[in-house]
């Protein structure tokens, strides 16, 4: 299907391209108030909410296929982060969708454990070796959630220690209190959550140390837009052995991205547990908690300790969504997915890095990260991060049919793709040593910025 977008060229008087943008998406502007009449912030995920977006140009989608999506009013664009990185194969993929399909006609909710439970369990185990036991959920933050209370139980600790440098674990009020969006939870519940840096095991060390015996766990991604630094993570193994504290590793991102195994499985470091969710499933709602068998047991009814009430979730093993993680899995390892994206994701980034410096923004535009999971950064004549001069770009990439939040990237896209992309970068660069020389980017914004999703106020 091709694209009915009208291009906006660079150069073009400010006011046309504003009023030439704004046109494109009359159809978005209206669901988008009926959602926040309705929903409050206008979408389930705050990362999704217009705020994210220029003013009046955040398309609602109709619909998917491969690395493509569809707006409402009819725009087609290439997807960056699709599905804030769940949708790793590309909307729709064909083998994932026929094994949905396949457990739908079947029936997808049992009172009693459907067969296709212990396929999953089997099947994820021997994809993430590390892990003797897996248990399912549908969402991310009650796996991290269900990770730390386990923690906690098996310790008899009451302190969360996080990796205070990544941006995200839960929703629940462990994590969501330490953030500026703390309204509604006790500071009681808050204090009981510290952070260490990444990276740093000699302020990791004086932490446990400063709360000596009180530390249940420490949960951190294992990587993020940097490699570990040598040792690092070996070395966090052998502080959480010697402190006595659970060792977790968010998995969310890097599971699949880095490995089928995730980082685990390519740095050889084991956490006692690990999450994993995003990428699983494709889009279908599925992460896992797993981990070493004496940790998670307590969570099961074959010990003779107390009970943890560890993941009790009415839709957590839906068979169609347990079938989806199965045919991710299976994709991934025979197709040899995690190598396309990396390659992607290398031509992407060197595309954009050639483009901003053609422009003369390389320092200016940055790109950041695995290849497998590509952020950008937009800095200021000062080059300090700037949400203007993001709001700036996005602009521009949204006029050319690329919606781009980051440049995660998913194996559907194309070459063509890719290079369509950094076509419509240059244009995007060209316009922003514009604003650079000006001095200001404000006339190119036609509204309010860009917003950070943890702000305190709305």
């Amino acid at each position: 299907m091709p694209s009915n977008r009208k291009r906006v060229e660079v150069g073009v008087a400010t006011e046309d391209c504003v009023e030439t943008e704004q046109a494109q998406l009359p159809r978005s502007r209206m669901a988008n108030e009926r959602l926040h009449a309705l929903i409050p912030g206008g979408a389930h995920t705050y990362a999704k909410g217009d705020d994210q977006y220029p003013e009046n140009l955040a398309p609602v989608i109709s619909h998917g296929r491969g690395a493509h999506v569809w707006d409402i009013d009819g725009n087609r664009y290439i997807e960056y982060g699709s599905g804030l990185r769940s949708v790793s194969l590309g909307h729709a993929h064909p083998r994932v969708i026929e094994a949905v399909r396949r457990e739908l006609d079947r029936g997808s909710n049992f009172v009693r454990p459907s067969i296709v439970e212990v396929e999953a369990a089997e099947r994820f185990l021997a994809t993430v070796p590390t892990a003797d036991m897996v248990k399912f959920a549908k969402n991310g933050s009650d796996a991290t959630t269900a990770a730390v209370r386990l923690a906690r139980a098996v310790t008899g600790r009451p302190r969360v220690a996080i990796c205070g440098d990544h941006p995200f674990f839960s929703v629940d009020d462990w994590f969501i209190g330490t953030t500026p969006m703390s309204a509604g939870i006790p500071a009681a519940t808050t204090e009981l959550t510290v952070a260490f840096p990444y990276g740093d095991l000699a302020a990791t060390e004086a932490l446990l140390t400063r709360y000596q015996d009180e530390v249940a766990c420490l949960i951190l991604e294992p990587a993020g837009h940097s490699e570990p630094p040598p040792g690092y993570l070996a070395g966090l193994r052998e502080l959480a052995d010697r402190h006595g504290c659970v060792l977790i590793f968010d998995e969310m991102i890097t599971g699949f991205r880095w490995s089928e195994a995730g980082a685990q499985g390519l740095y050889g470091v084991v956490p006692d547990l690990s999450t994993f969710g995003k990428a699983l499933g494709n889009g279908f709602a599925v992460s896992a908690l797993a981990g070493r068998r004496e940790v998670m047991e307590p969570g099961g009814l074959r010990h003779s300790g107390d009970r943890v009430f560890l993941l009790s979730t009415t839709h957590g093993a839906e068979t169609h969504s347990l079938a989806a993680a199965m045919a991710v899995q299976a994709t991934y390892v025979e197709e040899g997915v995690t190598a396309r994206l990396h390659a992607l994701g290398e031509r992407l980034a060197a595309g954009v890095r050639d483009a901003a410096a053609g422009m003369g923004v390389g320092d200016h535009i940055v790109v950041r990260g695995r290849a497998s999971n590509l952020v950008f950064a937009t800095l200021d004549e000062n080059l300090q991060p700037s949400q203007e001069y993001r709001t700036l770009f996005l602009r521009r990439l949204l006029a050319g049919g690329v919606l781009a939040p980051s440049f995660v990237v998913s194996s559907a896209l194309s070459d063509a793709d890719i290079d369509r992309t950094v076509e419509v970068v240059a244009q995007a660069c060209a316009l922003y040593r514009k604003a650079l020389d000006a001095g200001d980017p404000t006339p190119w914004l036609a509204g309010r910025p860009v917003k950070p999703v943890f702000r305190r106020l709305a």
